[in-house]
């Protein structure tokens, strides 16, 4: 179970691993034995969007990211606002782009992060004013841009087979796998 949470929000107890039946089954979940407080460490959604800009397709880098890896603009939601609200508001504040249409591509799972993916093709217009986050930005032609085999990867891949192109994906060097005991 991977969680940031260590301790009770409610009353700084710290949280220990308890198995209890629910719905469903035994579940283990991080639970607060002071207040009952139950930490349920559900997906966060994360809007994602392949931006059509200029006839091609816009990545851009995070300030974060390490190398020169390029990927779709991301964003969370805000209270109060609807997921095309949220990714129209993300891709604005992101690129200074404005965006005239919204579609659904379709929604991810990407449990690495604990996150579920609401991916949108967006067709954008404006000038590009890059935000803090990013650092660079690149547009692709859509018969050579790469996917890459993770979450928004694979919305690109499934975008890019809506338009009738076969996507190509990058191939990442495998991690060594840690040993411990």
């Amino acid at each position: 179970m991977t969680s940031d949470f260590k301790f009770c929000p409610q009353c700084a107890t710290a949280l220990t691993l308890v198995t209890q039946s629910e719905d469903g089954g035994d579940k283990a979940r991080l639970r607060c034995a002071a207040c009952g407080y139950t930490h349920w460490n559900n997906p966060t959604p994360v809007l994602a969007a392949v931006i059509e800009y200029q006839g091609k397709i816009l990545l851009a880098q995070n300030v974060a990211w390490p190398g020169k890896m390029f990927a779709l603009i991301t964003g969370f939601m805000e209270a109060g606002e609807t997921p095309e609200g949220g990714m129209a508001r993300e891709i604005n504040e992101e690129t200074n782009l404005q965006t005239s249409a919204l579609s659904l591509i379709g929604v991810y799972d990407f449990q690495r992060m604990n996150q579920v993916i609401i991916a949108y093709h967006a067709l954008c217009h404006g000038e590009v004013r890059l935000s803090a986050e990013l650092v660079d930005y690149r547009l692709f032609d859509f018969k050579d841009v790469k996917c890459w085999p993770a979450g928004t990867g694979y919305a690109l891949a499934d975008w890019l087979r809506s338009r009738g192109h076969e996507p190509q994906f990058v191939e990442f060097p495998k991690r060594p796998s840690s040993q411990g005991g």
